[in-house]
């Protein structure tokens, strides 16, 4: 009989005999493929981490005890643990489906949410003092992966620790990948603990940890199969965690539950923070996703077999949009060396894998650390260089007084190249990239730019990088339009708008993909107001406004509407009233874009569009309800 169906809460998994448990890990593991195979998802991190899940809600009782997970997108185990093996579980990452990342709002299990890398030091470190402070008995555990150690937050964190509380465990998920293969000095540390065998700890001194532990006497016995297994128990004192005041264990097999729970059970019972070091495989159980973990970190939905797209998600479809920037960039820079690629661990997420492969001279991956990324991009620009740092629009925002202190203060010549700006659907609210506009448009020296298409984003790129002073350009995830790219992407005028469609009575000026939705509006317009002109911009730029021809629409227009795939407040839209307002006009403005509030997660753009009323129809009852409004008075 099937264990799965029968796990409602983690007091059915603490009920199980250890013999049972291998069976229960592949029949989770069949679950997540099977699921992710249909949704897409982060299958990779996942499959590494279900002997881990499992030995923790042994150990642990959740939810009195908090488990963190360090970005959560190895929550899939920790949601099949907790009584979310449902139907929405099914429908992960899509419409009505849970979240693919840990949510408060969506199970008390959940202790704090995330999406981004390298908060889950900080927050269990957090929530630890606080049960110091009340005094009360919870545990605090937070799980790392070894790529979230090259985040400042989490070194901060670490720095902290000591300080703050005398009781905490960490898990390092040790499998030398965060999305891309791990880089830097800390990467190399963590396999020089794992090759290095070192026994400065007498047998005796092992011996006693282990004899703390229920079940350690039976480890103690197995003698030269449990060092083989684990290689090294306890490092020197002189070790990197050990300086930080944390008792440092491992590295030790992660994918062997009878072990991880009696070091779990050492590490609850422990006196000082403690950080157990595991050595775990992405992919386990996945053939497709061990051969190729970079691609299986996140993915679409695929062929079980054989690792192919599904046929839906193989349709013919133009390239999407980071594609054409990936070999946009590698064309300029192979014309020009002085071009350098940035990335902080998303070479294939931002496609500047192309760099990494035909110029790696010019290519950086500085890790999972975007502040850095900013400043160390800063430091090439004063040296002559023009570099191109590809980053996340969501992933950006870590980095914001590096933008405006380290470059934009300084006008170093630094290009921002912003991949999911606008939705990034099954991801949710921690990756839709709906506020980049508000957060960098206020930053004087701030070049902003959109894209309509791919062919003007290869402009766009060129311009920017071509721009003496720090350039913005962002551009949404997903395939693009589809409109050919010229052989030599063109210089355009700076702070230039492109008119479309003339107009008359209403002007509508759109950004990026939603010149697609003011053309369809400006249509609708004409049929239900005949007679009507409706015009139509494509903007181009978020800042510099073209502030000429803007004020020509405001003197002969009746309405502007602005539409734009971005937060609403402190928007594009935002910035055409406050330059109508700063030359005296009142025309009204109708402002399109996303409410003030955090978007869920959906299947598809178009279902979040529809259920936000952003979705065509919608948008052309509100405007020409508006526009009859007007008419009428």
């Amino acid at each position: 009989m099937p264990l799965l169906p029968d796990i409602h809460g983690p007091a059915d998994v603490k009920k199980l005999p250890p013999e049972q448990l291998p069976e229960l890990a592949a029949e989770i593991r069949e679950r997540i493929i099977r699921v992710t195979s249909e949704n897409g998802g982060h299958i990779g991190p996942n499959l590494g981490v279900v002997e881990l899940t499992l030995a923790l809600h042994r150990v642990f009782d959740t939810p009195a005890d908090n488990l963190v997970f360090d970005v959560s997108h190895q929550g899939y185990v920790h949601k099949l643990l907790t009584g979310r093996n449902d139907a929405a579980f099914d429908r992960l990452r899509q419409t009505g489906g849970y979240s693919g990342f840990l949510n408060r709002s969506e199970s008390p299990h959940d202790a704090f949410g995330a999406g981004h890398a390298g908060t889950a030091l900080s927050a269990a470190l957090g929530m630890a003092t606080a049960r110091d402070l009340r005094d009360s008995p919870e545990h605090v555990v937070a799980v790392l992966g070894d790529a979230a150690l090259t985040c400042g937050v989490t070194l901060e964190a670490l720095n902290n620790i000591a300080s703050a509380t005398r009781r905490l465990i960490v898990i390092l998920n040790d499998n030398e990948w965060s999305i891309d293969k791990n880089v830097g000095a800390i990467s190399d540390y963590l396999n020089h603990l794992i090759t290095t065998r070192i026994y400065n700890r007498t047998q005796r001194e092992i011996g006693n940890v282990l004899r703390n532990v229920p079940g350690g006497g039976r480890l103690i016995a197995l003698g030269s199969r449990v060092k083989r297994d684990t290689k090294d128990f306890l490092t020197p004192r002189a070790s990197l965690f050990e300086k930080f005041q944390l008792r440092y264990i491992g590295p030790i097999d992660g994918h062997n539950i009878e072990q991880l729970t009696h070091y779990l059970e050492f590490c609850k019972r422990s006196p000082q923070p403690v950080l157990l070091h595991l050595r775990t495989i992405k992919g386990k159980g996945c053939e497709v996703a061990l051969k190729n973990p970079e691609k299986f970190h996140g993915c679409a939905p695929f062929q079980i077999a054989t690792g192919d797209p599904k046929p839906a998600a193989r349709a013919d479809t133009p390239p999407a949009w980071q594609e054409v920037f990936g070999t946009t960039l590698v064309k300029c820079a192979r014309a020009d060396p002085r071009i350098l690629g940035v990335t902080a661990a998303m070479a294939s997420g931002t496609s500047l894998h192309h760099m990494r492969r035909e110029l790696p001279r010019q290519y950086f991956d500085v890790g999972i650390a975007e502040e850095h990324a900013v400043v160390f991009a800063a430091g090439l620009a004063t040296k002559g260089y023009k570099p191109v740092c590809a980053i996340y629009s969501t992933f950006l925002q870590r980095a914001y007084d590096m933008i405006m202190h380290d470059v934009c203060l300084q006008n170093l010549d630094v290009t921002f190249c912003m991949d999911r700006a606008g939705l990034s659907p099954n991801d949710g609210a921690t990756h839709h990239g709906l506020f980049d506009i508000a957060f960098l448009r206020h930053i004087p020296r701030a070049l902003i730019m959109q894209p309509k298409d791919e062919d003007e984003l290869a402009d766009m790129v060129r311009t920017a990088i071509a721009h003496p002073g720090p350039a913005f350009v962002r551009y949404p995830r997903g395939a693009a339009p589809g409109v050919p790219v010229k052989e030599t992407p063109a210089l355009l005028p700076i702070g230039k708008a492109q008119v479309l469609k003339p107009g008359g009575e209403i002007q509508l000026w759109a950004l990026g993909p939603m010149v697609d939705d003011a053309r369809a509006l400006a249509a609708r317009l004409e049929s239900d107001f005949p007679g009507i002109a409706a015009g139509v911009v494509n903007a181009r730029y978020a800042k510099p406004l073209d502030a000429e021809l803007l004020l020509e629409h405001a003197r002969s227009a009746r309405l502007i509407v602005t539409l734009e795939d971005h937060a609403v407040a402190g928007g594009f839209g935002s910035a055409v009233m406050e330059l109508l307002q700063e030359n005296h006009h009142a025309i009204p403005v109708e402002r399109v874009g996303w409410p003030d509030e955090f978007i869920e997660h959906g299947t598809t753009p178009g279902e979040l569009r529809a259920a936000h009323k952003l979705d065509p129809g919608s948008i052309g009852e509100r405007v020409s309800r508006r526009y009859a409004a007007l008419a009428a008075s």
